[in-house]
């Protein structure tokens, strides 16, 4: 079984989810590519010591990236939007 910070890879700070923290009290991260929604969700209350309602999963597709004549691929990853029970926030976003 993995560990709760290796299943929470790292946040996702982008204005979306920035909006999404404020509004819907929702937080986004990038975490690993094997955890599932219960393992997230015991994840985040572990580490955060709040209360998690719903759990939200996509796989992002890595890009195509280009360096003169070489080309690669960055690598795929997954990222899961949390919504939080009413009253519980993570404080660590907060002031961003």
């Amino acid at each position: 079984m993995m560990d709760a910070r290796d299943i929470i890879i790292r946040p996702i700070i982008t204005e979306k989810s920035t909006d999404l923290m404020s509004s819907q009290n929702k937080y986004t991260f990038q975490v690993d590519l094997r955890a599932n929604k219960t393992q997230i969700k015991q994840a985040v209350e572990e580490l955060f010591k709040v209360k998690v309602r719903k759990v939200n999963t996509s796989r992002v597709r890595g890009k195509l990236r280009r360096m003169g004549m070489n080309q690669g691929r960055k690598p795929d990853w997954k990222k899961a939007v949390v919504t939080l029970e009413p009253g519980h926030t993570i404080e660590v976003f907060e002031g961003l």
